[in-house]
């Protein structure tokens, strides 16, 4: 091949490299130190261009927003009709826009305050996503601006940087006759002298006479949304920012169908005042109510608000917002997209110990969205929180108890940690000098995927993201006692086991129709037949769905041999992760991992159905380059010989 052939083969495989919503869009916390620091979210600012929009979530201080188009040194408050820097330029602030996120300072105290909580989202310029245009005024009806989205904007919020002026708002569900103002409660209101009564294109957007968006002379900066374009993941035509409208009902919730779970949504009431709205899955956006913040006030952020995900959009309490109202919305879908490559960036398991007092474990080098223990040194057993449940609402793996919602044991889910309470009463996670381990998961395509539903009945189809058939299931019903169920896919074959139990698994049949089975698993969706302890009812549900992901995760089985033997699960250096249980016939939920030792030695273990402490003096498991190792010394429940054994392997 001749070197221009080589030349353009390569800008043939650059041009059709995928984009995923993790390249573009990120919410992360931080805390504010009152000196300087770096905030590393994976966007590249510096060379695509973008927005930071920053918020003091526990002072009543205004929003922030600085994109490159402007520069550091320039910032706007979305709750503010101001110009840019009204106190001032600020050298110090916000200060540089880096190819991984960017750097904050000490001279603007919103961005940095020492101790302070701080929400920061991340917008980078992507066609079919969001765009970043900068113009000068000049009073003409029917000014075109040109834009680089590539598609027809759904959501346009424009900005005089040089005057007193309120944020004007375009949006596809009002047309190109209405508008509102951002920084207001105020409704819709009829906009002809804003967009000359005509709409976006994917090329240019249209202003009139209006002095908020196009006054002679003045200076403006606009930002624009895409909705439903496309443009996003393998295939090139997955959405991932949606702009429309809903309407509440007289009473109940009502949903709205996005085709994906989102992690940030805007919205505010059309039909009649009230504040804009901003909820974001790293604040807490859970399967029950969200925590809020609004673009339009100082206010720090509030608690409990009724807007619920769930796996395909978002549903909202009429009651709690205005019953038969109208509402626009901008959302953005929850990631990673992207298939996982190293169980590094998914998984981490951590052996630590109890302070008695709020205390962190970090360094995970991703956001958990579940954390799986137990106890090692205390007969107290095991428990599981996720964030998509809520950091109140626990369930522990040892018994059928409803899921139980206490505030203090798990504080918050953090950006590469978690962070433990001292709840006096409820002692889980995090009792003076008692030891854990704690096995922390993400959430990601072809991994692990987390549902919660509230109709998981006969016959009904509950959508999941998890982007291929899950291969072990794993359901608790949450609000009455009930066994855990589970399912293993294994090559179609579905067995289904009870998790908090030591009971065989059993296979579909007359008896246990109402079960898992092989047509009731797919890739986008799981439903049962309506029987067992943890289904047929409109129960609160929530299941666990994990999968095999190359050189990741194997969810497979094995026949005891009696003798030591190899279980390859196609890594390349060894399992970090593994949960063994016999399924012919009695046997416990087996865990060993990396943190507390899978070597060559003694590995201690862990059962998952069981409140006992920590076995340390057995050597069960080993490593194996491949996958892992079962000895000759395992007992029966692990390597009865002919006896079969179902696995999840975590590389």
């Amino acid at each position: 091949m001749t070197l221009a052939k080589s030349l353009q083969a390569a800008a043939g495989n650059a041009a059709a490299e995928a984009t995923y919503i993790e390249d573009v869009f990120s919410t992360y916390l931080y805390t504010g130190n009152g000196s300087t620091q770096t905030i590393t979210n994976g966007i590249d600012l510096a060379g695509e261009g973008g927005l930071v929009w920053i918020k003091d979530r526990s002072a009543a201080v205004s929003h922030v927003l600085f994109d490159t188009s402007r520069g550091v040194n320039n910032y706007l408050s979305s709750n503010s009709a101001n110009e840019q820097n009204v106190f001032g330029v600020v050298t110090n602030a916000l200060t540089a826009f880096n190819s991984n996120g960017f750097s904050v300072g000490t001279s603007l105290g919103w961005l940095n305050a020492s101790g302070d909580s701080l929400a920061s989202w991340t917008f980078r310029k992507q066609p079919k996503f969001f765009d970043v245009v900068t113009y000068t005024g000049d009073g003409v009806a029917g000014r075109q601006i040109s834009h680089a989205l590539g598609s027809a904007p759904g959501f346009i919020l424009i900005k005089s940087t040089s005057s007193v002026s309120d944020w004007s708002v375009y949006h596809r569900s009002l047309g190109a006759t209405q508008g509102m103002t951002f920084n207001s409660t105020y409704f819709a209101y009829d906009a002809a002298s804003f967009w000359n009564n005509t709409a976006p294109t994917s090329s240019v957007f249209t202003v009139g006479t209006d002095s908020t968006i196009n006054q002679n002379g003045q200076t403006y900066v606009a930002y624009l949304f895409a909705h439903n374009a496309g443009g996003f993941g393998e295939s090139g035509e997955d959405n991932v920012v949606s702009c429309g409208s809903f309407s509440t009902a007289a009473s109940g919730y009502v949903s709205v169908d996005l085709g994906y779970e989102p992690q940030f949504v805007l919205w505010k009431k059309t039909s009649a005042t009230q504040n804009w709205n901003m909820a974001d899955n790293m604040r807490g956006f859970t399967s029950s109510s969200a925590n809020l913040l609004y673009p339009n006030l100082t206010l720090y952020e509030t608690e409990g608000a009724l807007i619920r995900t769930t796996a395909t959009g978002f549903e909202i309490d009429s009651a709690y917002w205005g019953a038969s109202s109208d509402f626009i919305y901008i959302a953005i879908r929850r990631g990673p997209m992207k298939v996982p490559t190293l169980g590094t960036s998914v998984f981490a398991p951590i052996a630590r110990t109890g302070t008695g007092t709020v205390s962190s474990t970090t360094g995970l080098s991703f956001p958990p969205d579940m954390l799986l223990g137990a106890c090692r040194s205390d007969a107290s057993g095991g428990f599981l929180y996720d964030k998509l449940r809520g950091v109140d609402a626990y369930l522990t793996t040892n018994n059928d108890g409803a899921e139980y919602i206490a505030s203090g044991e798990v504080n918050s889910f953090n950006m590469d940690g978690i962070t433990f309470g001292t709840n006096p009463t409820i002692q889980v996670t995090n009792v003076s000098a008692r030891t854990y381990a704690n096995w922390n998961f993400r959430r990601a395509p072809g991994f692990f995927d987390e549902v919660c539903t509230n109709v998981f009945v006969d016959g009904t189809l509950v959508n999941h993201n998890l982007g291929v058939t899950p291969e072990l299931i794993i359901v608790k019903t949450r609000d009455v006692a009930s066994n855990w169920m589970g399912a293993v896919n294994d090559s179609g074959n579905i067995r289904n086991l009870s998790v908090n139990t030591t009971s065989g698994g059993y296979l579909p049949s007359l008896v246990y129709s109402s079960y898992f089975n092989a047509t009731t698993i797919n890739p986008t969706g799981i439903r049962n037949g309506g029987g067992g302890s943890s289904k047929g009812n409109p129960l609160p549900v929530v299941a666990y769905l994990f999968a095999t992901c190359p050189g990741v995760s194997k969810v497979g089985s094995y026949t005891g041999t009696g003798g030591t033997q190899t279980i390859a699960c196609g890594f390349t250096t060894g399992a970090r992760f593994v949960l063994i249980k016999r399924t012919d016939s009695t046997g416990d939920w087996y865990v060993w991992d990396s943190a507390r030792g899978i070597v060559a030695g003694n590995d201690p273990y862990l059962l998952l159905n069981s409140t006992a402490a920590e076995v340390t003096t057995t050597d069960y498991v080993d490593t194996a380059a491949t996958g892992f190792e079962i000895s000759s010394t395992a007992p029966a429940a692990i390597n009865a010989s002919g006896g079969t054994f179902i696995f999840l392997a975590i590389a």
